[in-house]
């Protein structure tokens, strides 16, 4: 499952308000709950940096700001792996650019109001132009080249 929400700052229950204000900014994020018996955490860290422009510390997209900049939160654990799927990123011909997204440690997370959860399914006409207006699946392709979208569905 995931849920829409807030990380990383330092306002008690954040919302879409107030989550981004100032130094108190929170990473507008999505919590991921999995059967690694089903979905390994390698596919989940594959599907994640191949969707996203790992390139960009200043948001993605359109969406400008901390709050928006992409990160990955892994506990103690899942640290090594994540951070050995990010150095494997090098061996890549793709992107051509540093990849500046980090790997933090999972912090609070804050479900977002219920009206963000599942928004592609619940505004997909909104959410398509968006995505169309922000340029996100062209600026993931510029990224990416031929590996771009690498681990999702492709429908």
């Amino acid at each position: 499952s995931t849920t829409s929400g807030y990380t990383a700052g330092s306002l008690p229950n954040p919302t879409y308000k107030t989550h981004s204000k100032g130094k108190a900014a929170h990473y507008e994020a999505v919590q991921v709950v999995y059967d690694p018996k089903i979905l390994s955490y390698d596919a989940l860290l594959t599907a994640f940096w191949h969707s996203v422009d790992v390139t960009d510390d200043g948001g993605q997209f359109c969406d400008r700001g901390d709050s928006y900049r992409t990160a990955v939160f892994a506990t103690a654990e899942q640290r090594p792996a994540a951070e050995a799927s990010k150095a494997a990123l090098a061996d890549l011909d793709w992107p051509k650019a540093p990849v500046v997204t980090p790997i933090l440690p999972v912090s609070e997370f804050f479900p977002a109001e219920v009206y963000h959860q599942d928004y592609h399914t619940k505004n997909p006409i909104r959410y398509r132009y968006y995505r169309n207006g922000c340029g996100r699946d062209k600026r993931v392709k510029a990224v990416w080249g031929p590996l771009a979208r690498k681990g999702l569905p492709t429908h």
